[in-house]
């Protein structure tokens, strides 16, 4: 689903909260913190509570780790089978969103808003009250801390390469106001000095590139297979297959070539800061 409706993110579900609780039950039983656990499994603290919270898909090695760590005699194993049938994760997402947890590369063209990765919790709160048909409020609360709660992945993930190609309208757009817009554009300065993120705008006088068709999203894993995701109005297409990938990257590279380069880009977004 696109960043906009907000439907790509992981909602609080109750098979994602049960399989939390089991963790839980089985961490304490097992005299453990989530600290002390986070160290045994390989993953960080923050990612430790979000799954106990409900809040995130356990990736595939965490359950497998925990499974041993826990002595959970299949308990965990058993109870992550339950989450592929929960309805408040679409399948493609699902299996997206699980690569993206370990993935060591990803990369995302946009040409219709900020990435969700990049969002403040101002941008992304427009979107979603402003989504068609309407949210409830407690829909675009829960919307919008799942937002932020991905966003983790930046800090999380500190070895993976986060590259960006932006078309530069996004920005122009000035979603949620003059001052939204500062504050977005600050917010992503701030993301872009990451040494994992790398950022380039693509400048509107590049009449014609490779992204016309849409937003790209390309991901590596550790054994270094390439995976893609596309996104239209109500539905995403997970892409595992070589060929199309191999397309999909010789779009993205052609991409970053037509763009600004990352200093170039920062420049960009100072001057158009000083302009609001």
């Amino acid at each position: 689903m696109s960043e906009a409706a907000g439907s790509s993110e992981p909602e609080s579900t109750d098979s994602l909260r049960a399989f939390g609780a089991v963790v839980k039950a089985f961490r304490e039983r097992a005299g453990l913190t989530q600290d002390e656990l986070a160290l045994l499994v390989r993953f960080s603290p923050q990612t430790i509570a979000s799954i106990e919270q409900g809040r995130r898909l356990p990736p595939p090695e965490f359950i497998d780790r925990a499974e041993v760590v826990l002595d959970a005699f299949g308990a965990l194993k058993g109870a992550a089978r339950h989450l592929s049938r929960q309805p408040g994760l679409a399948a493609w997402f699902r299996h997206w969103a699980s690569l993206e947890e370990r993935a060591i590369t990803l990369c995302t063209y946009e040409c219709r808003l900020i990435p969700g990765l990049l969002q403040t919790e101002r941008y992304a709160r427009t979107l979603f009250e402003n989504r068609v048909p309407l949210l409830t409020n407690e829909k675009v609360e829960s919307q919008v801390a799942a937002r932020l709660e991905r966003q983790k992945l930046l800090q999380e993930r500190p070895n993976t390469l986060f590259t960006f190609v932006l078309d530069e309208h996004v920005f122009l757009r000035q979603t949620g106001g003059t001052e939204a817009c500062r504050l977005l554009i600050e917010h992503v300065l701030e993301c872009a000095s990451r040494r994992n993120v790398e950022l380039q705008i693509m400048p509107l006088k590049v009449g014609v590139h490779p992204g016309l068709d849409g937003p790209i999203r390309l991901l590596e894993t550790p054994d270094h297979k390439w995976f893609g995701y596309c996104e239209s109005q109500e539905s995403g297409h997970f892409v595992p297959d070589s060929k199309t990938i191999s397309t999909l990257r010789m779009r993205y590279a052609r991409l970053q070539s037509q763009a600004l380069s990352p200093d170039d880009s920062r420049s960009l977004l100072e001057r158009m800061r000083g302009a609001l």
